[in-house]
C-alpha cells in the first residue's frame, strides 16, 4: 500500500540479538530495527503516525500500551522478550 508507514522499534539493548526459544528463532537485526534513538514522547508520536508496528522489548511495548495501541493480551514473548505486531485498520 503506497504511503503506508511501518514502524519497527526495538529496545536498544536488543539490537543485534538472536532470540531463540522452543517455537521461535528471531534476529533483532540492525538493518530493520536500528535507527534514531527517541524518547517516549517522540515514539508515541511515531506510533500515532504508523499504520503498522513491529515492536521488541519491554520499553517499546510499554509505550504502546500506555498510549492505547496495545494491551497485555497482544504481547507474545520470544525467549522471554516482549514482542508485538500491531496493525491499524
Amino acid at each position: 500500500m503506497q504511503g503506508t508507514t511501518v514502524l519497527a522499534c526495538a529496545d536498544a539493548e536488543l539490537i543485534g540479538m538472536n532470540l531463540v526459544d522452543e517455537r521461535h528463532d528471531v534476529m533483532v537485526g540492525e538493518v530493520f530495527y536500528k535507527g534514531e534513538k527517541v524518547d517516549e514522547e517522540k515514539l508515541a508520536e511515531m506510533m500515532r503516525g504508523a499504520r503498522s508496528m513491529n515492536l521488541f522489548g519491554p520499553k517499546a511495548t510499554k509505550v504502546a500500551m500506555k498510549h492505547g495501541f496495545l494491551t497485555e493480551r497482544g504481547i507474545i514473548r520470544i525467549a522471554g522478550v516482549e514482542h508485538a505486531i500491531i496493525f491499524k485498520v
